[in-house]
């Protein structure tokens, strides 16, 4: 793995962590910390000793949000050369899980960050926010369009354009979180996920993230045709063979990933 300045990875018992450390700032999101999350998101995704990928923030919050000093004086025509959400795009082409693990504030790009996860877990406490709009400006690495899909156009609205707090309840409520749990316990029980994915068929998990994915944009016909070809696709896998194998002999499958 690379070597990162804004945050920390490891990796323990096949799930790959990458923390968020710049706990002074809250973990506040600045250019090269998002281009480091991508890069390790990318390398976990391409290394074996990891099935799945957990993302949390050290101190007391996930994310508050962009570095606002970074991008105040920016220009539109500089923000267009510099293509300020590029790496963000690249966060949609990791194939394996990616699961949340978040807590405090999770705001602005911390929020964005945490809905370009799989599955979320939230500390109790947690608050989620879009503030963008008391800047004067809005959401632009999907936020809009991420929450929308989850909460619907009334919800969204309502949020990103008072950039209200939204407590974890009320996350749990709308389909943004999957589970509240104690802070004391976020890490234990995220791992706890993460881990029982990890003992799951890799590529299994992966095609079944590629359908759901997209059914959120395709049509429930279109959608089915592409789960259809994936489902066959499983059939060339030595993974399928020893699943089903192990269950006839009603024996535990080892999975290989292949």
């Amino acid at each position: 793995m690379s070597s990162f300045e804004f945050i920390e990875v490891s990796i323990d018992e096949g799930v790959g962590i990458i923390e968020l450390n710049r706990p002074k700032q809250l973990n506040a999101l600045n250019r090269s910390m998002v281009r480091e999350i991508v890069t390790a998101l990318e390398q976990l995704d391409g290394n074996e000793a990891a099935a799945a990928i957990l993302i949390t923030g050290k101190g007391h919050s996930f994310s508050a949000g962009a570095d606002i000093d970074e991008m105040a004086n920016n220009s539109p025509i500089q923000l267009e050369l510099i293509n300020q959400f590029a790496d963000w795009d690249r966060i949609s082409l990791i194939k394996k899980p990616i699961i949340g693990a978040v807590k405090g504030f999770v705001f602005g790009g911390g929020f964005e960050l945490a809905l370009s996860c799989d599955v979320l877990i939230a500390a109790s406490g947690t608050q989620f926010s879009f503030p963008e709009v008391n800047l004067g400006v809005m959401p632009g690495a999907g936020g809009t369009q991420r929450l929308t899909k989850i909460v619907g156009r009334v919800k969204a609205l309502e949020w990103v354009w008072t950039g209200e707090r939204i407590s974890a309840e009320t996350a749990l409520a709308h389909g943004m979180i999957n589970r509240i749990v104690s802070e004391e316990l976020l890490m234990e029980e995220t791992k706890k996920f993460a881990k029982k994915l990890a003992k799951k068929p890799p590529l299994a998990l992966r095609l079944i993230k590629d359908s759901i994915n997209k059914a959120v944009d395709y049509s429930l016909y279109e959608g089915m045709q592409y789960e259809r070809k994936n489902f066959y696709l499983l059939f060339a896998s030595q993974d399928q063979k020893e699943g089903m194998q192990a269950f006839i002999e009603k024996r535990k499958a080892q999975f290989k990933g292949i």
